[in-house]
């Protein structure tokens, strides 16, 4: 059990979090218990810690979090209240384990509550029923469960890759693929007990099929995804495959009529799955082309080193969460690579690339690792970034979402790193940035805003206080403006950034970066168009104001992402829905209002607290997220979900 001390530390360093609840604790309230039960519920997460006492006083200079503790008067009867109340408000009996702590002369009460055994899940308040008094931990926040959230109770990450495949035999397995599993598995042990096995008993050894009561051969599912052959996969497991899509430029486009260039739907066994999706990637990729003195043949050495997308595919393949009907998703954007599979990281973002692994598939990550086909004790991230530092290539960096239930590789392709890249960050040399910094610099000409825990990817090394620190020196030197609060806070390109990237003899033209332009405009990474002054401008070229509302030709105020927050300029009907809302409106009104105004157009959260008349925190506790959840709303950028100019939808990204 970690000491209060401990808990302090990080909070003043991270701030609430996941796995830590800071709570003022006069006395013991809903919050409180809602806050153990979400811990005792969440999957995977191990449960987590309720620091009673502790209050934040502010944010220091560098912006982080500054918390100190605040005596607790009667730490007897706070403590006899959480063990009463978890002895008798829930379904079944909560134990958590309840200590008081002294800092800084102050007495602390720090509960410790574990993870529910997967048999017991949902744990609910007893009185409120299925699904509104379970909840779960979404980041630093308890979140009520809904009923898409309980399916993921009622049965352990063991049960699903065992459990027999109805109407599966032997005939479903893909004998190359068996084949293939002997090669590999040679080349690592060729004194392997398992190949002296025929097939069937090689299969039953890794778990891939069962007997039945009537004694036939029939398939588990980790046995059909590693080995199924295709049409049975496609039978079987319909939505199990790998969708390579190619997209023109560097952001996803909603156009009905042209949203890519191309897709290749890959299905199959996983263990031949891998080649082919690291082969249909290294197609497509761009090439260099080099002919040494004395050589006859020319090489095209491949950007993205070879082992990197294994690894990164591999990875996918092997973590993703199979309960959730969705493809893992490759897409190939102009300047950047991403592999998007279902099923958060187990691991936080904070320690991923550390050793040790957790495994949400350990039959099928067993295959994986005993062939080589993927790196051993979580040691895959780590050799990933050694990789790419070693090409001279950004380092790969990974958004771990539970909310989306996502986990997310991104690859810059080298080709953007090249001489005209170096002479554009020489732009910035007389701000004696580190080498982070200026690789920051690009991420955010690439992909219009970076975050804290994208920067501390660039370099593992970098702890969190540090990456605040660099990011808040680049913010003093305008080179970034700060966006969001605490957990939300983003960076964008600031004013000297803007300016500097508008020199024209410092420039090429770029079509994916912050572009100069005869016209003295600039296009940002974010869409956004800029002048020279740093001032942000409309398409048609209207002005922004210094408040940061923006004026339209036709007298309308628009934010400065060009959001709609007028409730005049929306079709009649809305209007008349609007007018009707007030602050006793049904939950399930103001649902249905929401998805008709984001069908109508994409809005982001103030513009839809504006529109609502609502606390922007509670809308999006109590509407947006949710509405996320149930799949009835969409990112816009879901490849940031901090992004700027985020908004939400009914249109799903494909």
């Amino acid at each position: 059990m970690r000491t209060a001390q401990e808990l302090f530390e990080e909070l003043n360093s991270y701030d609430e979090s996941v796995r830590i609840e800071a709570k003022k604790a006069s006395e013991v309230g809903r919050s409180i218990m809602e806050t153990i039960c979400a811990f005792s519920n969440e999957p995977d997460l191990g449960g987590g810690y309720v620091l009673l006492g502790a209050v934040r006083k502010g944010f220091d200079e560098n912006g982080l979090p500054h918390y100190e503790p605040e005596n607790i008067t009667n730490p007897d009867k706070i403590q006899t209240d959480i063990a009463n109340q978890c002895a008798s408000v829930f379904n079944v009996r909560i134990r958590p384990q309840i200590e008081t702590d002294v800092v800084d002369g102050k007495t602390v009460v720090v509960v410790k509550v574990d993870e529910a055994p997967a048999s017991q899940k949902p744990i609910y308040f007893e009185k409120r029923g299925l699904p509104q008094g379970a909840f779960r931990r979404i980041g630093p926040t308890d979140q009520n469960c809904t009923e898409e959230d309980l399916p993921i109770f009622y049965s352990s990450a063991d049960d699903y890759e065992t459990a027999i495949v109805k109407g599966s035999s032997l005939d479903d397995i893909d004998e190359n693929a068996v084949s293939y599993y002997r090669r590999l598995r040679k080349q690592v042990n060729p004194l392997a007990e398992e190949l002296s096995y025929d097939d069937t008993d090689l299969l039953l050894a890794l778990k891939a099929c069962e007997k039945n009561r009537s004694g036939d051969v029939v398939l588990t599912n980790a046995g059909l995804i590693v080995f199924g052959k295709s049409m049975s996969l496609r039978r079987l497991m319909p939505a199990l495959r790998v969708d390579y899509i190619r997209v023109s430029g560097n952001r996803w486009v909603e156009s009905s009529d042209k949203r890519f260039e191309y897709t290749i739907d890959m299905r199959g066994a996983f263990i031949l799955l891998a080649n082919r999706a690291v082969n249909a990637i290294t197609d497509d990729l761009p090439k260099g082309f080099e002919l040494k003195d004395g050589e006859l043949q020319a090489s095209t050495p491949i950007d993205i080193p070879n082992d990197t997308l294994r690894e990164a595919i591999v990875n996918a393949l092997m973590h993703r969460s199979f309960r959730v009907n969705r493809p893992i998703q490759i897409i190939r954007y102009s300047n950047r690579l991403e592999i998007s599979n279902p099923g958060f990281s187990l691991k936080s973002p904070e320690h991923l690339g550390e050793p040790g692994s957790e495994l949400r598939n350990p039959y099928i990550s067993a295959i994986f690792h005993d062939t080589n086909l993927a790196e051993t004790k979580g040691s895959g991230i780590r050799s990933m970034r050694e990789q790419m530092k070693m090409a001279h290539l950004m380092p790969p960096t990974f958004e771990s979402n539970r909310e989306t239930n996502s986990f997310t590789i991104r690859l810059l392709l080298h080709h953007l790193l090249g001489e005209d890249d170096i002479k554009w960050l020489a732009s910035f040399a007389h701000f004696d940035l580190s080498n982070e910094q200026r690789l920051s610099l690009i991420f955010v000409r690439e992909l219009g805003a970076i975050d804290n825990i994208t920067y501390r990817q660039l370099n593992s090394d970098i702890t969190s206080r540090k990456a605040t620190f660099d990011l808040h020196r680049m913010c003093q030197e305008g080179l970034f403006e700060l966006r969001g609060q605490r957990r939300n806070a983003y960076y964008i390109a600031g004013q000297e950034f803007v300016r500097l990237n508008s020199r024209g003899d410092d420039l090429n033209s770029r079509a994916n970066g912050l572009n100069g332009r005869a016209d003295e405009k600039m296009y940002g990474g974010d869409g956004e168009m800029y002048r020279a002054d740093g001032e942000m401008c409309r398409a048609d070229g209207e002005m922004c104001r210094a408040d940061g509302e923006m004026c339209r030709a036709d007298g309308e105020m628009c934010r400065a992402n060009g959001e709609m927050c007028r409730a005049d300029i929306l079709p009649l009907v809305l209007q008349e829905r609007i007018k009707k809302i007030g602050k006793r409106a049904a939950s399930s009104e103001i649902r249905s209002l929401i998805i008709e105004l984001c069908t109508f157009a994409p809005f982001g959260i103030a513009g839809l607290a504006q529109l609502l008349n609502r606390d922007m925190k509670a809308l999006r506790y109590h509407y947006i997220n949710p509405l996320l959840k149930q799949g009835k709303l969409f990112y816009t950028i879901p490849e940031m979900l901090n992004h700027p100019n985020q908004k939400y939808t009914t249109k799903k990204k494909q």
